[in-house]
């Protein structure tokens, strides 16, 4: 199944992130330093709550750790324009796929995928799903699984990270970038699009980067 060939104007990079551990957390080991992820960092408020239900919830965890990785892959191949093999893919990526096609169709002009990102500024690294222009803007793009809906208020995380990603590619790039975009197909049939534009966040995210270093005795 291949029906869109994306354009594709890469920008280069033969830097590698080294993840490592560090009390427990996930770094990066950058050009500039050691950072923490920014997934850990923007979800650090959350920590306590996932870590309870993933013990409670084992299996679950597993499956959904499982679902987004592969998720992901399944998108990674189709926006690098390779094919994919649509119909003996498993009936629940198939309708997560069938749901987030549309909106991957609205992509184009995709400047990274999966491309290492790090910023000495915000003191960050993380690997970003892509960039791309998204109905004609040049947008960071965020691709979710979810189980169920998702309320635009449990999600702030997200957004933040959204923006560290916009922060840190201006940073590396001198680009700026004003939107970013959510995609979520949700195992219950619904699809969600939130976008929203990063300058809005970067109190919050500065704010997060603090009281993350605070309560984790790092200057």
């Amino acid at each position: 199944m291949l029906s869109k060939q994306f354009k594709h104007n890469l920008i280069e990079s033969d830097v590698v992130l080294k993840e490592i551990q560090k009390d427990g957390k996930r770094y990066y080991s950058t050009p500039a330093g050691d950072f923490p992820s920014v997934t850990t960092v923007v979800g650090f408020s959350k920590q306590q709550f996932f870590a309870e239900w993933r013990k409670k919830n084992p299996e679950e965890s597993k499956r959904v750790t499982a679902r987004g990785t592969k998720f992901h892959g399944i998108i990674e191949e189709y926006i690098s324009n390779r094919d994919i093999d649509y119909e003996n893919m498993f009936p629940n990526f198939k309708a997560l796929f069938s749901l987030i096609k549309p909106e991957l169709d609205k992509i184009d002009n995709i400047v990274a995928i999966e491309t290492p990102l790090w910023s000495k500024i915000l003191g960050l690294a993380g690997r970003t799903d892509c960039i791309a222009e998204y109905d004609g803007k040049l947008s960071i793009i965020d691709f979710k699984a979810s189980t169920k809906e998702k309320r635009k208020q449990d999600i702030e995380n997200y957004f933040l990270q959204a923006t560290a990603y916009a922060l840190m590619f201006q940073e590396r790039t001198g680009i700026i970038i004003n939107n970013f975009v959510i995609l979520i197909a949700c195992e219950d049939g619904l699809f969600q699009v939130f976008e929203g534009n990063p300058i809005n966040y970067v109190k919050k995210l500065h704010k997060a980067i603090k009281e993350y270093k605070e309560q984790n005795g790092l200057h």
